[in-house]
């Protein structure tokens, strides 16, 4: 498994410009009527993210042996979808943050009916942006609608977020806590992954294999983020620090300690780079985007 030595931030950079520049061409300008939509939509998408979600979808599909161009309209689909989830997990009614990325979170800047529109708007144009993208030979439109759907929907990453609500202020056990991260974290993580396999018309192996490195990667992502919950400070989170613990949420360090949890990401990250062996170096991206996220501090 490569070791990460290698300087990540070039490619991240140069995806991150990719996927910028694609997401300002699929979303209506700002002068676009009604104006105060689609502000508020590019102020939350333009917000500095790290653009994680898409670059995986771009990454997998390169080590499917397809191209960045093919997976950049799944690509920018799952980053709407991710961002409306944001802008809705903000605002008072659910976590009630103040802050995202370092600023003022939409419902902040716009007002709390605007966002609860933004996030509506955000998903409603992911699948806009996704009817642009070209079949393959293996995948259909249907197969593709219905794998974001899926990922979008009450059974993964809204069952998640119900999940979480629902824990927070009692006492969670570990099979709670991993279903909520499963659904509400790493399952859009997993089908950004997937969708960037599926656009290079992946065969069923491959596509296991992107799979299985998804999900653990997922999992030890959020396990990462209930780490850095406690750890860092909201200047070098870009987001309120210490939520979780204030709102008594079911997170990995409330449940099994910091040190577990440290291990738990390693074994989990460890899993993901196993599920890669079978692609070789055209994986040394995913295998890097990895250590990179295990090692991040916000």
């Amino acid at each position: 498994m490569p070791s990460g030595s290698r300087d990540l931030k070039p490619y991240l950079a140069n995806r991150q410009k990719r996927i910028d520049r694609a997401l300002d061409g699929f979303l209506p300008k700002e002068k676009t009527r009604p104006s105060t939509i689609h502000k508020a939509m590019r102020y939350s998408l333009f917000a500095g993210g790290k653009r994680l979600r898409p670059i995986l979808c771009l990454a997998a599909a390169e080590a499917c042996g397809g191209s960045v161009r093919e997976a950049l309209p799944f690509a920018c689909a799952m980053e709407c979808i991710h961002t409306y989830s944001l802008v809705h997990d903000d605002l008072p009614s659910m976590d009630n943050d103040d802050f995202r990325r370092g600023r003022p979170t939409c419902h902040k800047v716009f007002g709390d009916g605007i966002a609860v529109l933004t996030g509506d708007a955000l998903l409603t144009v992911a699948f806009e942006i996704l009817s642009r993208a070209k079949p393959t030979t293996r995948y259909d439109v249907a197969t593709l609608l219905r794998e974001i759907s899926v990922a979008a929907g009450s059974r993964k990453l809204i069952a998640g977020q119900v999940a979480d609500l629902e824990a927070e202020g009692k006492r969670s056990d570990r099979a709670t806590l991993r279903y909520i991260h499963e659904n509400k974290t790493a399952a859009i993580l997993t089908t950004s992954a997937r969708l960037g396999a599926m656009s290079a018309n992946a065969d069923e192996k491959r596509l296991s294999a992107i799979t299985k490195f998804g999900r653990a990667l997922g999992l030890a992502f959020q396990v990462i983020d209930d780490i850095l919950d406690v750890t860092q400070t909201t200047e070098k989170l870009g987001k309120s620090a210490g939520k979780d613990v204030a709102a008594q949420k079911a997170t990995y360090p409330a449940i099994i300690g910091l040190n577990k949890s440290r291990a738990e990401a390693k074994r989990l990250t460890r899993n993901a780079h196993s599920a890669l062996v079978i692609f070789g170096e055209k994986a040394d991206p995913l295998h890097e985007l990895a250590n990179y996220l295990l090692e991040r501090e916000y």
